[in-house]
Order: structure tokens, then C-alpha cells, then sequence
């Protein structure tokens, strides 16, 4: 209990630490690329290059989705440059800004802020589709816009580390230190994702996974965040949908919710789903690393 009450004050703390509002800036004037400003802040390294245009050999550009209070620089610091250096186009956002903090708006408008920017994106590359890897929100919004922002079809990948598909009990299954924290944080998004509540009632109302869509998603038994585990597990036909256990395959590994993003063990199974049709198939994954 100790452990995660310091989480949630650290939480408190960074959020403390945040700018001023910001507002975001698309290509809707100007140059095609404007809506890869960094008045929003900057890319991880490796991002939102004006100039990359996707191959042959990864005909999709990848678009990253940061989690609840995160940016794009510091959620993908480590995965960007890997994607870059394999020969992707990478592009990232911030998104959901509310009272200067990012990621914690509501949930319909930060979808509506993604399908902007993959809109975006396709017209700048000509690719006809992209895949996105997202982190905890970043992993579980996309699905809004993709069921009923139109989205569906302009998706070939999602790739989920530790999202909050099903929502959460709370931090470490405390609901009210959670809702207070949300209160305090005036986080509309964090309401939404508690399990239950209308938003995650409808997401997953009739098909959880859209479209010809390949899902992946990559989750720990150690996240203290999406409570239970299982809840970023996705209901769909095993052609299309992988839900993976990160011990199942790398049993010392213990990494929990926030450093996932940052594991280049989880990182395999992001790559085995992109290089890939389909989703992540997790034993070529495993085997290809070793």
C-alpha cells in the first residue's frame, strides 16, 4: 500500500510540474507539414520527419500515442529512434489537453484530435494506411476513433502496451485513491477509463476490434495501473487479435505499467506485429530475439 500511495503522490507532483495550456496545430492552413509543429512540445527523437516517405518494405507509416498525462517525447524516447532506424516513418502527438495537462481530456475529443492527425499524415506520406502503437490510454483510444470516427479502415496495425481497454479498478485496485487523484487532476479522461463507466461501456458495446484491423496487445501481471491485467485483453478472432502476457515469454521480466514503454523486451512483440500480417505471433517473436 505504501508503494502505491507514493505512486499516486508522484503522480501529483508531476502533474504539479506541467506547463500552461497549449493548443493544437493542424495542417489546416499553410504547409502540408504544419501540423507537425512542436508548439505542442517535441517529438521523441527520430519522429515526425516532414520529409520521410514510407518503402516498399513498410508501406505504413507508424503513428505513436502516449498514455494518460504523457507526452511523445518522454513516453517514446527509446521505441521511436528503434522504428526510425528499422526504416519506418514515425510520427507521434500529443493530444487531450485539459487545464494544461495532456492526455486526461475527454476521451471522444482526443480521439477526434487522432483521426485529425492520421488524416494528416496520410496526406503528407500518400500512404493509404498507418499503424499505431499506444501506451495505456494511447493504446485504448485509438479503438474510439477507429468503431466510430471512421478509422477502421485507414489502420493496419494496433499494437496496445498495457492498455486500458476494459478500464480499471483503480491504482493497485484502489478506485477511490484513483477518483480522488482524477478529481484533484480535474481528469475527465481518468474517469472514463474506471471499469464501468459509460465511456468504456460503449467502447466495447457489440465489436471490440473493427475493421481488417490486426490487434496486438502486450501486458504485464505487474501493472498497477490497469487493474486487473486481463482488462487490456480484447475480444476478437485469434486471425486478428493477440493478447500476450510479457512473463508468458520473458519470465523474469517485471516490468509494470509505466516502463513498458520502455522495455526492448516488449519492444519484440511491437515489431514482430508491424514487420508482419496479421498480429504478433509471440513465439517468432521470442525466437527472433534470442
Amino acid at each position: 500500500m505504501v508503494k502505491q500511495i507514493s505512486l499516486f503522490i508522484s503522480m501529483l507532483v508531476f502533474l504539479s510540474l506541467l506547463g500552461t495550456e497549449h493548443s493544437q496545430v493542424w495542417a489546416e492552413n499553410g504547409s502540408q507539414d504544419d501540423f507537425l509543429s512542436e508548439e505542442e512540445g517535441p517529438p521523441p527523437p527520430g519522429a515526425n520527419d516532414p520529409q520521410c516517405r514510407p518503402s516498399e518494405e513498410h508501406p505504413e507509416p507508424v503513428v505513436l500515442v502516449p498514455g494518460t498525462f504523457e507526452t511523445m517525447e518522454r513516453n517514446f524516447i527509446n521505441l521511436s529512434p528503434m522504428l526510425k532506424e528499422k526504416g519506418y516513418c514515425v510520427f507521434a502527438l500529443n493530444y487531450g489537453y485539459e487545464n494544461g495537462i495532456p492526455a486526461s481530456g475527454p476521451i471522444e475529443q482526443s480521439a477526434a484530435e487522432l483521426k485529425t492527425f492520421i488524416d494528416n499524415v496520410l496526406e503528407l506520406t500518400g500512404a493509404e494506411k498507418v499503424s499505431i502503437v499506444g501506451h495505456s490510454q494511447g493504446g485504448m483510444m485509438p479503438r474510439y476513433y477507429m468503431k466510430y470516427l471512421g478509422g477502421a479502415d485507414q489502420v493496419e496495425d494496433l499494437v496496445g502496451l498495457v492498455p486500458s481497454n476494459h478500464g480499471t479498478d483503480g491504482v493497485a485496485g484502489f478506485t477511490e485513491l484513483t477518483t480522488t487523484g482524477a478529481d484533484v487532476a480535474s481528469c475527465t479522461a481518468c474517469h472514463q477509463q474506471l471499469t464501468g463507466s459509460d465511456f468504456i461501456t460503449n467502447l466495447n458495446k457489440g465489436d471490440e476490434t473493427p475493421g481488417d484491423t490486426s490487434y496486438t496487445v502486450v501486458t504485464t501481471r505487474n501493472d498497477e495501473v490497469v487493474v486487473p491485467y486481463t482488462s487490456a485483453f480484447l475480444n476478437g478472432p485469434d486471425k486478428k487479435v493477440v493478447n500476450i502476457t510479457i512473463q508468458d515469454y520473458y519470465p523474469y521480466d517485471q516490468i509494470e505499467h509505466q516502463n513498458i514503454a520502455q522495455d526492448p523486451l516488449a519492444f519484440q512483440f511491437v515489431f514482430d506485429a508491424l514487420d508482419h500480417d496479421g498480429p504478433a505471433d509471440p513465439d517468432r517473436a521470442v525466437a527472433l530475439f534470442k
